[in-house]
């Protein structure tokens, strides 16, 4: 995809996420900080701090080597992370997993029964498995697939964020 797809569809993602009753109703969400060919949904943190709602970002633990939710209020609150990806500055509190409402979740792929396909190590797995709110996988149309393989530690999401629908896991219903 081009730059100016990845920005339209992250654009269009976006207002299509401001639109569901996961969103609206979500009191704490978990974000991630996109990669350069990652859908883009950063700007709505920002927005969640405006409306009031608790944003958290993942922050890699490097000695215990998983991923934690940590509180952020504003932009300085963000650091370079361990794999060069943005994350929660060490000054930000930590999130109680299980007390997330709402948490969005990068992947190399989808399929419709919610099987994730991330980039090897596992981590956000972990992260994932301690979680107890709606875990929504968040990707452009052209990577969901047909069936993603899974091992044993692997953690399906609830439903999938393209900019072009919303996808149920649980009952595979698609809303166009």
């Amino acid at each position: 995809m081009s730059r100016k797809e990845r920005l339209k569809g992250s654009d269009r993602a976006r207002a299509l996420l401001e639109d569901q009753p996961e969103w609206i109703v979500a009191r704490s969400v978990l974000f991630y900080a996109p990669l350069p060919t990652e859908v883009d949904i950063w700007d709505l943190a920002m927005t969640a701090l405006r409306l009031g709602k608790q944003v958290g970002l993942p922050r890699f633990d490097v000695d215990r080597k998983v991923y934690s939710a940590c509180r952020i209020r504003d932009p300085a609150d963000i650091k370079p992370g361990q794999f060069g990806i943005r994350e929660a500055a060490d000054r930000c509190a930590p999130l109680e997993l299980n007390r997330l409402d709402l948490i969005l979740v990068p992947g190399l792929a989808f399929d419709l029964q919610g099987r994730r396909l991330g980039r090897g190590k596992g981590y956000y797995d972990q992260l994932l498995a301690a979680v107890r709110g709606k875990t929504c996988g968040v990707a452009f149309d052209e990577q969901i697939e047909r069936e993603i393989p899974v091992e044993p530690h692997d953690v399906f999401v609830d439903c999938i964020l393209t900019p072009s629908r919303w996808i149920s896991c649980s009952r595979r219903a698609v809303m166009e």
